[in-house]
């Protein structure tokens, strides 16, 4: 497989890495052309040339001219380097070849400052076009060469030209090498540079958005750098308040102390009024160097609901385990209790006792799935629905489902507008119905049929609504406080878990459940999920118009 040949255009970051090697060899170019401008113009005593000396100054005077241009359009040939550099060095070749021949007596002086001007090519040139500029050269000497054998004996000469345009060749190859292997080094340094600024970004963002605060703070008391969960603790002081002492004098106080006795006070301390606790934690930013020092805040509300999530996740598993024991021997006790309940020889007392373990049986056997429903939950699979067709298939399934008698089951929803929402269609089915389930039992006046209503609306900002709505008696305040604690009933033989279950199921998906007293008498049970569109309305808004 061959390698393309490298275009004459130049990438940014290549142009301006191989800016400062196209300056050198145009000043260097400079350097050359004034000391042509010296042998040609030299003092009238020293004879600097054999021929014609005209030529020689026309010679010195345009290359100088040149050079002097090509210096000063330096950064606009940069980007066609190749290009540019081809047709300097193609130059340089040609004025060193005629400076030779008028300047006969300086050509080894003249043929080593071409070598100097191909080697600086070769580190801006292909390999194979670097060796056809070397061949170039070394043609142009040996030509220069011949052309005056008619002054005797040019053996010498030819040698000496043979020997320089070995030379050239081996210049420019090593030149070559070398300058491929300082473009891999310049491109490896700024690849690990960019590396070290990204890092940088993301340690930077890592430590901002900590919940644990952090503080950088020197010798003098002076806070340099503070991340947001620090500020937040510390009382969303003002970018210019920096010194602690005045921001926080405990903290202070206990950084002095940790200080000069290396005792730290693990107590927990308010810094600011209206902030939660926090527990200081000081380390320094270097051993055995006071100048910075890092104090880390733990939130000590942060830790509590922590240890409360581990307790309540340790609890959990441990209820799913002794439901799951204890319900073996509630099958077999309930399955007894339905065999006695066959028997002709009990009395009417003892078939009500019969009665009494069977209603309990079922009632404990509801907590116990309830419990194992709990723990073993899967994590919601959200989808986007149309929330007014979906609710109308739900009250279809529950009628197919349920004989509501004379109770009453219908949808509300906003017309033509449809509303979407974002959801697990299996979770909110069982929410939903556990709400229906609850509406059709207890949304009831005495004497009177239950009449429950599934509305689905647009609320405040656009955001999909789904409401249970029955038109009972309502909740108590009281009671409504603690409808959604786990084991919290008002009825003889509720478990108290349904409500709790579902408000769960809604928060994994990202949506609230929550009980509304509804005017004139009922309750309303309002679920509001996520919206479908709102990815796409923050994409919209971040987008460039």
């Amino acid at each position: 497989m061959t390698t393309p040949a490298p275009s004459s255009a130049t990438s940014p970051s290549s142009a301006i890495a191989g800016l400062p090697r196209l300056l050198f060899l145009n000043y260097f170019r400079i350097a050359e052309a004034l000391a042509y401008a010296v042998l040609a113009f030299g003092p009238p005593g020293l004879e600097w040339t054999r021929q014609s000396e005209p030529l020689a100054y026309g010679v010195a005077v345009l290359y100088l001219l040149c050079a002097l241009g090509l210096l000063l359009a330096t950064r606009r040939l940069i980007r066609h380097a190749t290009l540019a550099v081809s047709g300097m060095l193609v130059l340089d070749i040609v004025v060193a070849v005629l400076a030779s021949t008028t300047m006969h007596d300086a050509r080894i002086g003249i043929a080593m400052m071409l070598a100097v001007t191909l080697s600086a090519g070769a580190l801006l040139l292909p390999l194979r076009l670097s060796c056809f500029f070397a061949a170039l050269a070394t043609l142009g000497m040996l030509g220069h060469t011949l052309l005056g054998s008619r002054r005797g004996d040019t053996s010498a000469e030819l040698l000496e030209s043979a020997l320089f345009g070995l030379a050239y060749f081996a210049v420019v190859t090593l030149c070559h090498v070398l300058g491929r292997q300082l473009r891999a080094s310049e491109a490896l340094a700024e690849q690990r540079s960019i590396d070290l600024a990204n890092l940088a970004q993301v340690n930077e963002l890592i430590i901002r958005r900590m919940k644990t605060g952090v503080l950088l703070v020197d010798d003098a008391n002076r806070i340099h750098q503070i991340n947001e969960s620090a500020w937040m603790l510390l009382g969303n002081p003002s970018a210019e308040q920096r010194d602690l002492g005045r921001l926080a004098p405990e903290l202070s106080r206990r950084l002095y102390h940790w200080m000069t006795s290396g005792k730290l006070d693990e107590t927990a301390t308010q810094l600011a009024d209206g902030v939660p606790e926090v527990v200081p934690r000081f380390t320094r930013l270097a051993p055995n160097d006071d100048s910075l020092v890092l104090i880390f805040l733990d939130d000590t509300s942060l830790l509590s609901r922590r240890a409360e999530e581990l307790t309540l996740s340790s609890l959990g598993r441990l209820s799913a385990s002794i439901a799951h024991e204890i319900r073996n021997p509630l099958a077999a006790i309930r399955y007894s209790a339905q065999l006695l309940a066959e028997s002709h020889e009990l009395s009417p007392t003892d078939q009500r006792m019969v009665e009494i373990i069977n209603n309990h049986c079922g009632r404990l056997n509801e907590i116990i799935e309830n419990i194992l429903q709990l723990s073993r939950r899967e994590r919601s699979r959200p989808e986007t629905l149309d929330l007014g067709h979906w609710a109308s298939g739900f009250v279809e399934d529950y009628k197919l489902g349920n004989d509501l008698g004379i109770d009453s089951l219908r949808v509300i929803s906003s017309g033509n507008v449809p509303v979407a929402g974002m959801a697990d269609p299996q979770q909110l089915q069982q929410v939903v119905w556990n709400l229906v389930q609850n509406a059709l039992r207890y949304g009831r006046l005495p004497g009177e049929p239950a009449r429950v209503m599934v509305v689905v609306r647009h609320g405040e900002h656009g955001v999909p609504i789904l409401e249970v709505i029955d038109r009972g008696p309502g909740i108590a305040p009281k009671v409504a406080a603690q409808i959604f604690e786990p084991f919290y009933t008002t009825h003889e033989y509720g478990t108290g878990l349904g409500l709790y279950l579902a408000r769960q199921m809604s928060e994994a998906n990202q949506a609230s459940l929550e009980y509304v007293r509804v005017a004139g008498g009922g309750s309303c049970f309002r679920l509001t999920l996520a919206s479908a569109y709102r990815g796409k309305g923050a994409d919209e808004a971040v987008a460039p118009g």
